[in-house]
């Protein structure tokens, strides 16, 4: 199923291609226990920037692996390209213009993140 997304203020556009009956993953971390963001990794094949590119920004902390991008003009972080998965993307849910199906949120412990990466790191690949 395709699904659209946007940030806020609509400056930024994506589509994501994902099953109807989503499996997303909630981080525990500061970055985003703070966001309130929800994890749908996908493959970069899954996900295409519509518009808005020129409207985002990125933020980079701890190692710089993580490309965290936000709209500039209203400050929400519609996806990123991950730590664990940089040759995915990591779409928030929360930010879906699409409702899915059903969603099933498990909790991922990323204070832990070297001990729990491992359960992630397929997410990205193209099946």
């Amino acid at each position: 199923m395709k699904y659209s997304g946007s940030c806020h203020c609509g400056a930024v556009r994506f589509e994501v291609e994902a099953p109807k009956d989503l499996q997303v993953d909630e981080c525990n971390c500061s970055i985003c226990s703070k966001s309130g963001f929800l994890h749908l990794i996908v493959p970069q094949s899954k996900f295409t920037l519509l518009q808005g590119q020129d409207a985002l920004t990125t933020y980079r902390f701890n190692t710089g692996v993580a490309q965290h991008t936000f709209c500039r003009i209203c400050g929400v972080k519609p996806f990123y390209i991950p730590r664990s998965n940089p040759d995915g993307y990591d779409v928030n849910v929360r930010c879906l213009d699409t409702p899915p199906n059903s969603m099933e949120v498990l909790p991922f412990d990323g204070v832990n993140w070297e001990e729990n990466v491992h359960k992630v790191a397929h997410k990205s690949l193209d099946n």
